[in-house]
């Protein structure tokens, strides 16, 4: 999750909220990729890693050049080099990677970020899987951000999952670059369409709670019970008239969460941000927001598609490590290459919001196996991961062979889940402890 943002001073026109959106626009040949995966630390007993652990592995990643951010005295994550290092509530740890030119420069980007870890680990371990397979709500560790302690409150009391988001799942997600407004919401809408495909062939999150959980995906699931107001398929994107204005409309009526100021996190919890454009946010009376403000607020909407100054692919489950530079592989591959972007609105321009939901719904359960509206999820992948190889194919650069993983599990139908079920089933004769062994990156 995200660390305040820096979006700029005061709002003095209702048309800033838009416009900080389109600074996002750039040419082709400055499109950046993006990587952001997430993963659980692990003791050697199989307990979920402390806060004093991960503090203390992250004061060791410093001799590496990272420097420290700290929040209310405590060290809560580092940066260097347009890179960052963040916790997630449960003690997630976080790699959100630089803006980088190749999904070469993001393979090794991912290498040498587990290979510092690996020199300061000790023995702690970290794992590549989707949701937290057996630790319970109260087993997690609480990380000492505001932010946090805020959406918690609101979590209790909004959806049915919010706090198993916020404590017990990880993901890989990637973030890429518009050349326009129109370039902006074709790629929306593509990225949206296809985010069942993703979270099909990166499911793998099939257990919870120590037990089989009857999806393959089930931090797919938990999206669909967390707050309505905030998540899904956001269906007026593919209406008429959608823009950046559009976006900016939808983010004003989601309730807020808090204003950050002077190193801290103010409730505003359900309050509206229109009120605080007129001066009259009861948390702040009289004062009105910064664009800064904004992009906070921005930060806190968590639809399978998201806008900022860039786009946010977020459909997928964190798993094996061959998959972590894979899920950026796959959305470069459709969306950098103008031919396999429009052969890919082709492809899913005429599913309606049903279809596209119903496909969210069983990827969520059945992985490629699913299908909704007459459209199987295996056929879709087929056809979505052509256009992303011959996208990749087109730049040149080699890079489609990072697609293979994803080929193997068109070729097979199977994905991580399935084979994590199958050992469960199998080899592993029902303990399901064996998963931390199965899952170490």
């Amino acid at each position: 999750m995200s660390i305040p943002q820096q979006g700029g001073g005061p709002i003095e026109d209702f048309s800033q909220l838009a416009a900080l959106m389109e600074t996002g626009c750039k040419p082709a040949d400055r499109w950046r990729i993006g990587t952001e995966h997430e993963k659980f630390g692990i003791t050697p007993d199989q307990r979920p890693l402390p806060y004093d652990t991960i503090r203390d592995l992250m004061e060791a990643l410093t001799r590496f050049g990272w420097n420290r951010v700290e929040e209310g005295g405590k060290l809560i994550g580092l940066n260097r080099n347009g890179a960052s290092i963040s916790l997630e509530p449960g003690g997630q740890f976080e790699l959100s990677g630089a803006p980088l030119a190749t999904l070469h420069e993001t393979q090794a980007e991912i290498d040498t970020h587990l290979a510092e870890l690996a020199e300061v680990q000790g023995d702690s371990r970290f794992l590549g899987i989707g949701a937290a397979p057996i630790w319970r709500h109260e087993d997690m560790p609480v990380m000492p951000k505001g932010r946090y302690r805020l959406m918690t409150d609101y979590m209790g009391r909004v959806g049915t999952h919010g706090t198993q988001m916020m404590y017990r799942t990880a993901t890989v997600q990637v973030n890429l670059d518009f050349a326009s407004e129109a370039d902006m919401v074709k790629k929306l809408r593509v990225g949206l369409a296809l985010q069942p495909v993703a979270t099909a062939l990166f499911a793998s999150s099939p257990f919870f709670d120590g037990a089989l959980n009857g999806h393959k995906s089930w931090r797919s699931r938990i999206w669909r019970g967390l707050d309505d107001s905030r998540t899904g398929m956001i269906p007026f994107a593919f209406e008429d008239g959608m823009g950046f204005q559009r976006y900016v409309d939808w983010v004003l009526d989601v309730p807020m969460y808090f204003v950050y100021r002077d190193g801290r996190y103010i409730d505003a919890l359900g309050q509206s941000f229109r009120d605080f454009l007129k001066g009259e946010l009861p948390a702040l009376p009289g004062e009105k927001p910064t664009l800064s403000d904004w992009a906070d607020h921005m930060t806190t909407v968590f639809p399978e598609a998201r806008v900022k100054t860039y786009i946010e692919m977020r459909g997928a489950d964190c798993g094996p490590l061959d998959r972590m530079t894979a899920l950026p592989a796959f959305w470069v591959g459709l969306m950098y290459d103008g031919a396999a972007l429009d052969a890919a609105w082709d492809l899913v321009k005429h599913f309606d919001a049903a279809t596209r939901e119903g496909l969210r719904v069983a990827a969520s359960v059945s992985a490629l196996q699913g299908e909704a509206g007459g459209v199987r999820l295996h056929d879709l992948a087929r056809e979505a991961l052509r256009l992303s190889i011959g996208g990749l194919a087109a730049r040149g650069l080699g890079e489609e062979a990072f697609l293979a993983p994803l080929e193997d599990s068109i070729a097979t139908g199977r994905v991580p889940a399935d084979d994590l079920i199958a050992a469960y089933r199998g080899e592993w004769d029902g303990d399901l402890t064996r998963v931390y062994a199965a899952t170490v990156l």
